[in-house]
């Protein structure tokens, strides 16, 4: 029997994963086209979570049926660690993992602000899982700064795409506000389960504060500066 967290992957394409090239500018950066294959969209998105409000929100506080647990199985697994180790030549073995979801987009100005992470995350993965879309705007996109028109690449939402990259002072990245439904998955390793536990009550707060509509409108229009590192 494989040992705990190697056993070979449900959802994910390892493969796929495994051949995406890594590129070193602007920063490290490596983009799967097909993480998964097509065949599991239906699945994977009947069972997804139902995200009523923009914002990310904590995984532990969604809820989700077995094919997308599946998914997160995988993702949380020590295969997939491995698989990101290796592409970005790091250890990871002591970066505990944690997971924030996105859900739908306002069209807001203050959506998509480039930032390049907190100083706490050391690999960022996302993992797009929009059904479809149509839009020209609202494309993530790999960021030469913190202008969000100085891209090096951009990719859709839609589902099957997963960019990595590693986190540092240059990492940019954001998307030109666009209204719609757009889910995707944020699993970052990061240096300490303290930091874990402080994003979590972070993201379990602010969603609360978006359940009333008086606090959500605020947070919809209130302002961001632009070297805020999330």
């Amino acid at each position: 029997m494989p040992e705990n967290g190697t056993a070979p992957f449900k959802m994910l394409n390892e493969a796929a994963i495994a051949a995406a090239e890594l590129h070193r500018t602007p920063y490290d950066y490596c983009y799967v086209n097909g993480v998964m294959d097509p065949s599991h969209k239906d699945e994977v998105l009947a069972d997804a979570p139902t995200i009523a409000w923009r914002g990310s929100y904590a995984l532990p506080d969604l809820k989700y049926g077995p094919n997308f647990d599946l998914m997160i199985q995988d993702l949380l697994s020590d295969r997939f660690r491995h698989l990101v180790e290796k592409k970005f030549d790091i250890d990871l073995s002591n970066c505990p993992p944690c997971i924030v979801m996105m859900g739908n987009t306002t069209g807001a100005y203050n959506e998509g602000y480039s930032h390049p992470d907190s100083k706490h995350k050391i690999i960022t993965v996302l993992v797009a899982l929009t059904r479809e879309w149509p839009y020209e705007r609202g494309h993530l996109r790999v960021l030469r700064s913190d202008n969000r028109d100085d891209y090096a690449f951009e990719f859709s939402p839609e589902f099957g795409g997963m960019l990595m990259f590693r986190v540092g002072d240059n990492s940019w990245h954001g998307f030109l506000p666009q209204k719609g439904p757009r889910m995707s998955l944020q699993l970052c390793f990061v240096d300490s389960d303290w930091y874990v536990r402080k994003e979590y009550v972070r993201h379990r707060a602010s969603a609360f504060a978006k359940s009333w509509l008086v606090t959500r409108k605020i947070i919809e229009w209130a302002p961001r500066k632009l070297k805020v590192r999330a």
